[in-house]
């Protein structure tokens, strides 16, 4: 099995659940204990949020590709980055590393394209939402990409920030981000933050979730699991 490298620690939260949902889908799998061997780097999350919000995109990506490099000295054979919005980078990370690298959006429009959604709305960190990278990637498969409005993007990165990377959820946190999404003519929900799905499952709505972090994690046994 190839050795997967995680970049984590953004936040700790997701990172956690990105090691646990690898485990469970080999078992799920498997029935064995001859889990693929994962290296994880975890870097400071609030300096890597700090150059997002402070758009420093030249920082942002050296300090990514460097973590990545780390990874790669240790024995890494393939990277996932655990986190929606370090993808906003990817393509200049990708032509920068010496291995190959997993993109959550790609995996993302495979399973909207699975499913047949032609218009979805993404949710995540403000970082996320008002980027373009989703957009793009989406636009390649044929499927349009609506961001909440201005509002709710405050709210919702609230819920993230202020409970989700902290591992934590309020009482009536999942109400309240049910109630946003509702308000949008969409054929499905991208949770395009990691920690979203700490929050919600498909069990609570009837509209399709495109759960990141659970088809990023696929990819990666995936991946991990093909012959040399």
């Amino acid at each position: 099995m190839k050795k997967i490298g995680i970049l984590g620690g953004i936040s700790s939260a997701s990172t956690i659940q990105y090691y646990k949902t690898i485990l469970n889908m080999y078992y799920e799998k498997f029935s064995d204990y001859y889990y693929p061997e994962i290296t994880i780097n975890s870097l400071n999350f609030q300096y890597f949020t700090d150059l997002e919000n402070e758009n420093k995109i030249s920082e942002y990506t050296n300090y990514i590709i460097n973590g990545i490099n780390n990874l790669q000295k240790s024995g890494a054979d393939f990277i996932i980055m655990a986190a929606n919005s370090p993808h906003s980078v990817f393509h200049t990370v990708k032509q920068e590393i010496d291995l190959p690298i997993l993109s959550i959006v790609d995996t993302a429009a495979k399973e909207c394209t699975k499913l047949k959604l032609k218009k979805v709305l993404l949710t995540g960190i403000k970082y996320t939402m008002q980027n373009s990278f989703y957009q793009e990637g989406l636009k390649a498969y044929g499927i349009e990409v609506l961001t909440p409005s201005p509002k709710h993007q405050d709210e919702i990165n609230s819920m993230i920030f202020d409970e989700l990377v902290l591992n934590k959820v309020m009482n009536n946190t999942k109400k309240n981000f049910i109630d946003i999404i509702c308000q949008y003519d969409v054929d499905g929900i991208i949770l395009g933050c990691t920690e979203l799905p700490l929050l919600i499952n498909q069990e609570d709505i009837d509209i399709p979730l495109i759960d990141t972090i659970k088809l990023h994690c696929k990819a990666a046994l995936s991946y991990s699991l093909q012959k040399s």
